[in-house]
């Protein structure tokens, strides 16, 4: 079976009535954790940005502090797992502000990760990228964000 795209599905939800979209809704959140997930935070979270940061921050920190320290092949596992949830965090929002908070605030926590990420160049890489990412993304913020951000980055060293 091929999909229909966004656009046909979004001509035929219009014709659909308010309890048949209800259905719809609750039939998709039963299949995929992350459709559940979405729901989740379109519902509950959106309005309160600042509360839905925080609360991933505290994921942030449960994962970190679960990291399994002994050899740089289960770190840098854990590390990729941490960045995939994030970006999955990050999707639901679409917020480039919150992009940009949460992104830093993961890197400074693999900045000041223990056992130390320098010697691992492959965490120094995924540091690296993360950063380009975050000065990208900066750019097209309000100025007034840019220099609040940039004045972040400033004060954890990464520029």
């Amino acid at each position: 079976m091929k999909p229909a795209t966004v656009p046909q599905i979004k001509k035929e939800l219009q014709y659909r009535s308010t309890d048949e979209l209800l259905e719809l809704c609750l039939r998709l959140s039963r299949f995929k954790k992350e459709n559940k997930e979405l729901l989740t935070y379109l519902l509950f979270e959106s309005q309160d940005e600042s509360g839905y940061i925080e609360s991933v921050k505290r994921e942030i920190d449960e994962q970190l502090d679960a990291i399994n320290t002994q050899s740089y092949y289960w770190i840098r596992k854990s590390i990729r797992k941490i960045l995939r949830t994030i970006k999955k965090y990050i999707r639901y929002s679409l917020k480039k502000e919150t992009e940009v908070e949460l992104l830093l605030y993961f890197c400074v926590k693999l900045k000041n990760f223990s056992p130390t990420i320098k010697s691992d160049k492959t965490l120094q890489n995924i540091l690296e990228r993360q950063l380009l990412l975050i000065s990208k993304t900066i750019k097209g913020l309000h100025e007034d964000l840019q220099y609040d951000f940039t004045l972040k980055l400033e004060e954890e060293g990464f520029i």
